[in-house]
């Protein structure tokens, strides 16, 4: 739950992200969490094998996550204390031990949540960008071969009298199995009028077929889904669509 099981919010998110861990635990998933003398779990840290990620190379390892709390709520905010660096050299030791290559990051060029610029930071390089989306590596080896962003290779199609809302879900991310369920309910809503579309790029075949990992598509325009919008917006961006129909 990123940290935020008091958070009303991630409890929308569904199961998703539990079935996603039962399935990665046992295919390279490593997790170090940031513990404080008190026993709060303030950061964590979730990486995999790069075959199980965004990107394409070999024997590298990709960070999914890095995430310190920085909320009033909860546990508080202790973000600009170094916990993200000690996280991510912790991982990379990990990654290091295991024989790989290199470890990857995902980073956006924007000043949000994962900062493409904090990975610089840690010693990272811009190796691949598509839009605000940035992908950067570090390697351990002199030999180790750059990774490559897989990109979007077709997006889905009007059905014809009918709404069609798609929602590709992985599960690791819960603010993405968030939006997955608004927009699961908000189709509901609309009966007959709106097919829904449950796309699972877990299976890396149907990811690869799409180069889609998590998105939503009210008939072929992709909805900005980050942060999450809310149900009342998903809604009436489908109503929308709705009322266009003949």
């Amino acid at each position: 739950m990123c940290l935020e099981d008091w958070s009303d919010e991630m409890k929308e998110a569904g199961d998703h992200k539990e079935l996603w861990y039962n399935k990665m635990k046992d295919k390279g998933l490593g997790v170090k969490i940031a513990v404080t003398e008190d026993d709060k779990v303030v950061g964590m840290i979730q990486y995999v094998p790069l075959e199980y990620s965004t990107a394409e190379g070999d024997n590298l390892y990709f960070i999914n996550c890095i995430w310190v709390h920085g909320y009033k709520e909860g546990v508080g905010d202790f973000q600009k204390k170094g916990i993200g660096k000690r996280l991510i050299k912790a991982a990379e030791e990990d990654v290091k031990s295991k024989g790989a290559k290199g470890l990857v990051a995902w980073g956006l060029s924007i000043p949000v949540f994962m900062r493409a610029s904090w990975f610089k930071k840690q010693g990272y390089v811009k190796i691949d960008k598509q839009s605000i989306s940035v992908l950067l590596w570090k390697p351990f080896s002199n030999d180790a071969i750059p990774p490559k962003m897989i990109r979007q290779k077709k997006k889905p199609k009007e059905i014809p009298g009918k709404v069609s809302v798609t929602s590709f879900i992985n599960g690791w991310c819960p603010a993405q199995n968030i939006v997955f369920e608004r927009a699961r309910r908000a189709a509901s809503e609309f009966g007959d009028k709106v097919v829904f579309n449950e796309i699972d790029t877990f299976n890396r075949e149907t990811f690869l077929e799409w180069g889609i990992a998590d998105a939503l598509f009210i008939d072929e325009k992709e909805i900005r889904t980050g942060p999450p919008p809310s149900y009342e917006d998903i809604k009436k961006k489908i109503a929308k669509r709705v009322k266009k129909l003949k």
